[in-house]
C-alpha cells in the first residue's frame, strides 16, 4: 500500500472555520477544539488532517460546508502559542498541500461515516475524530481532482513529496 495509506499513518478530520483553515495553512500549524490540546495530542507524525469547514466564520459566518485543507503532522508534539494576553491555544506543525475545497454534498453517499445517515452532521460536533483510509482516499481523490500527477506523486511517495511544496 501507498505511504498515503500506510500503516502507520492514521486519519482524522478537523472541524474548523474557513477563515481559520487559511491561518493555519498560512501559518503551517493546526489549531483545534478551540486550542485544547487532547485531540491534536491523538496524532503522530505522518498521520494526515483533513479539515471540514462548516462555515466561513466561527459563529455567525456563511455556510460553506466543504472539505477546506489537506495536511500532515510534521512535529513529535504539541506546542502553546500566545495569540493573545487571554488565548494561548496548543498547535501542531502541519505541512499543507495544495488542493481545492469539496463540497461534503458531493460525497455524503461515499463516505462510511456519512452514507446513509440524514444526521451525518453530527459526527462533526465533535471537532475532531479519526477516519479509516478509505475515506479519507475517497476525500483526497475529490480534493486534488484535476491533479493527477500530484496525487499519483503524494502516493507514492507521501510526505517527502508534500516537503517539495514548501
Amino acid at each position: 500500500m501507498s505511504n498515503i495509506t500506510s500503516q502507520k499513518s492514521r486519519y482524522w478530520i478537523g472541524v474548523v472555520s474557513a477563515s481559520h483553515v487559511n491561518l493555519a495553512k498560512e501559518g503551517g500549524f493546526a489549531q483545534l477544539c478551540h486550542g485544547k490540546a487532547s485531540p491534536l495530542r491523538k496524532m503522530s507524525p505522518g498521520d494526515w488532517l483533513i479539515y471540514y469547514s462548516p462555515r466561513t466564520d466561527m459563529s455567525k459566518g456563511k455556510p460553506v460546508q466543504a472539505f477546506t485543507a489537506i495536511g500532515q503532522v510534521t512535529d513529535n508534539g504539541t506546542y502553546k502559542h500566545q495569540v493573545s494576553d487571554s488565548f494561548v491555544p496548543f498547535r501542531r506543525d502541519i505541512r499543507y498541500i495544495p488542493c481545492r475545497e469539496v463540497k461534503i454534498a458531493l460525497l455524503l453517499n461515499q463516505l462510511t461515516f456519512t452514507r446513509g445517515n440524514r444526521n451525518w452532521g453530527l459526527t462533526f460536533r465533535r471537532g475532531h475524530f479519526e477516519i479509516g483510509a478509505e475515506d479519507f482516499m475517497t476525500i483526497v481523490t475529490s480534493m486534488l481532482d484535476g491533479e493527477e500527477q500530484a496525487l499519483t506523486e503524494i502516493l507514492k511517495h507521501g510526505l517527502q513529496f508534500v516537503n517539495s511544496f514548501t
